[in-house]
């Protein structure tokens, strides 16, 4: 029976490793974060309670984007200014999703969290698709930036904190939006500082209630690492917009199926 059980387990963990390199590698290849493909993927394929895979990817979030924040920040990529004014909105509001999920009871949790994560994939996917049409709207007057950024902080905060999803893809399109005249790589830079104390804190709050996962954590680090750098190596010989295409359809069928 133990021999059974071993083998099972070390099924799953071969399972989770291999999650880790697929969700690794598409990040690589396409740079959406890996919130928006590992939670669902946590939920639906291995039936994992939503909860527990929205607190375990947070702190897998900010373990690897660590080390992109670094490598953006000494390359000089990185708006600090306008990352501080994300995080004073999206901290504070991260410590209020984690103060309302501890208030609920679990099956209300499980209920919020799910709903709320399909309607974040919904909304990514949107992003991707539509990427370059919201950054050529008409920009805010500069009276008006500061507040906005401050908000969508805000807005951000408590949609990761809650799903795991938005700080990739959903804070990127923002930034291009509230900041057009940022180069690309700025807002990547700027998009991944931002995200590194958002989800750091948001998971040691979902670890505080229990809702994290440290040896699934341990076994998608070891796939995913690796997985980065193959995907970043192999991404540009696909075209972009193609691969946007995919994941946004990807994203609209589970997130479609989460919520209904």
């Amino acid at each position: 029976m133990m021999g059974h059980l071993e083998f099972l387990r070390m099924t799953m963990d071969f399972g989770y490793v291999l999650s880790g390199l697929l969700i690794g590698t598409i990040v690589g290849m396409t740079g959406v974060g890996g919130g928006s493909l590992m939670t669902p993927l946590l939920v639906i394929a291995f039936g994992i309670q939503a909860p527990v895979a929205v607190g375990t990817d947070l702190l897998y979030a900010a373990i690897t984007k660590a080390g992109g924040a670094w490598v953006h920040g000494r390359s000089g990529h990185v708006d600090w200014k306008i990352a501080g004014l994300l995080a004073s909105g999206s901290v504070p509001a991260s410590l209020l999703g984690v103060a309302f999920l501890k208030a609920v009871d679990k099956y209300a949790m499980v209920s919020v969290i799910t709903t709320t994560l399909g309607i974040a994939l919904i909304l990514t996917s949107i992003a991707l698709l539509y990427r370059e049409k919201i950054r050529r709207l008409s920009p805010l007057p500069e009276n008006r930036l500061r507040l906005a950024t401050v908000v969508t902080g805000a807005m951000l905060g408590i949609l990761v904190t809650v799903s795991s999803v938005g700080a990739g893809a959903l804070g990127t399109v923002a930034l291009f939006y509230l900041y057009p005249r940022l180069s690309t790589i700025r807002v990547i830079g700027t998009d991944i500082a931002h995200a590194v104390p958002l989800t750091l804190i948001a998971g040691i709050g979902h670890a505080s209630i229990g809702t994290v996962d440290f040896h699934l954590l341990e076994s998608l680090l070891i796939g995913s690492l690796p997985g980065i750098f193959f995907g970043s190596r192999i991404g540009s010989k696909i075209p972009e917009k193609m691969l946007r295409g995919i994941l946004a359809c990807m994203l609209i069928l589970v997130g479609g199926k989460l919520i209904f």
